[in-house]
């Protein structure tokens, strides 16, 4: 099995002077790689986003609407849109951007009553109150509920069915919103400073010339907008950051779902020999962490029968999803979570299978802590992989890696310090097994 590896925040970018401006600023600052795919230079607009802390769309004078030779890159943008939304990429579009994604969660974009280009306000919403990057935006503003922001724009959207939205205007009524818990749109340029205005009017001079105010009132405007701006995107860089290993591992498995049960059907005799070396008693509670689409959940029921307890727990949500399409809801009780922050009482369980994930979670000390917190004395975890440590390393043409996690010298000291003990190690050829009981 191959993983993703984090590979930044991709900014799609239409034109050269509506870069990312104050958002590229603030995720460089949080130590996050900006990649830049440039429309107008042809570069082609990734599939899917694997391997993605972050997807950022920005403006250009395109419809959302127009799949025309106007805009080649329309239904592409929209298809890595929406595989970003289904993976829980966080997502943030400016402008023609924030259209885009309302269209690619449902919602439609369509033209406006015409332009609305210069300094003008908008209000906060209620629900800003409460919004992981908006929650300040009545303190940077001199006005509570107000701010004043540059619009340049002649479209407009409507939100889908679900959509919050967090500011408004009398005109153009979408102004910011979010989708979910990770997708942000901002119908106005709030990642302008003096270069991006200046920018923009060069670039569209004809438009600039309905704004005649807008050279004169720039300086002050950014210096009451600054704030505010930056604190939305320092919000945007951190969430980044704090998600990014769960959100590549979770984009990378989206795609994975579909056909994972096909790819390892066979291998369900495999998980029932290792289930059953767990040792498990009728009425206890057992755990399949990291799930999938559930491999070893029939076999988990079957070892403690219909009184005892089966959870099956998995980040992904089209893992579950796949899942219930197997029909494995009715054996287990699937939870999505993250699987190194259970939502459990401690001691609550019996016993954990796992397959193929701890050495992949991006603190594994961390991780088996957690998972002793959660299981009595006596309690039982099992590791398990289908193929054997060296199998795999020839499988993706590298040497065994003396710092490997599942090598027995590394694995028995780690366990040791987080709360198990060791008792079975197996490192065959076509499987890899290590069983360790909760001390206590």
């Amino acid at each position: 099995m191959s993983w993703a590896e984090p590979r930044g925040v991709l900014v799609v970018q239409h034109l050269p002077h509506e870069g990312p401006y104050a958002i590229g600023t603030a995720l460089e600052a949080a130590g996050l790689p900006v990649r830049v795919c440039r429309i107008w230079a042809g570069d082609p607009v990734p599939e899917t986003p694997d391997g993605l802390a972050a997807l950022v769309v920005m403006g250009g004078p395109m419809a959302a609407y127009d799949d025309s030779p106007a805009f080649p890159t329309l239904a592409a943008e929209l298809a890595l849109l929406r595989a970003a939304l289904e993976a829980e990429v966080p997502v943030l579009g400016v402008c023609l951007g924030a259209q885009l994604l309302a269209v690619a969660a449902g919602g439609t974009a369509r033209p406006g009553d015409g332009p609305q280009i210069g300094w003008g306000a908008v209000r906060t919403t209620s629900a800003a109150t409460a919004d992981p990057l908006f929650a300040s935006a009545s303190s940077a503003s001199s006005a509570p509920g107000h701010l004043r922001v540059l619009h340049w724009h002649g479209d407009t959207m409507d939100l889908p069915d679900g959509a919050t939205l967090l500011a408004t205007c009398d005109r153009y009524p979408v102004q910011a919103f979010r989708i979910g818990g990770s997708a942000w749109g901002l119908q106005f340029h709030l990642e302008v400073d003096k270069e991006a205005v200046g920018a923009f009017a060069t670039a569209f001079p004809d438009e600039a010339a309905t704004a005649p105010d807008l050279h004169e009132s720039t300086s002050a405007e950014l210096a009451a907008l600054a704030p505010h701006r930056d604190g939305v995107f320092e919000r945007f860089a951190a969430l980044v950051a704090s998600r990014a290993a769960r959100t590549t591992t979770r984009a990378f498995f989206t795609l994975q779902a579909a056909t994972w049960e096909e790819r390892f059907a066979t291998d369900g005799p495999r998980y029932a020999a290792a289930v059953a070396r767990m040792e498990l008693l009728p009425g206890q509670r057992a755990m399949d962490m990291g799930c999938g689409s559930g491999l070893a959940l029939p076999a988990l029921r079957a070892e403690v029968g219909p009184e005892g307890v089966v959870l099956g727990v998995d980040l992904t949500p089209a893992m579950l999803t796949a899942a219930a399409r197997e029909g494995r809801a009715d054996l287990a009780r699937l939870l999505l979570t993250d699987t190194c922050r259970l939502p459990l009482p401690t001691k609550s369980l019996d016993g954990i299978f796992s397959a193929g994930l701890i050495d992949h979670v991006p603190d594994p000390a961390a991780a088996l802590r957690e998972w002793a917190r959660v299981t009595a004395p006596g309690g039982v975890l099992l590791l398990f992989h289908r193929s054997g440590r060296a199998e795999r390393a020839a499988r993706h043409g590298r040497p065994l890696a003396p710092d490997d996690l599942l090598a027995e010298e590394n694995l028995r000291p780690v366990l040791h310090a987080t709360g198990w003990d060791l008792h079975r190690y197996e490192d065959a050829a076509h499987h890899f097994l290590a069983r360790a009981v909760r001390t206590g």
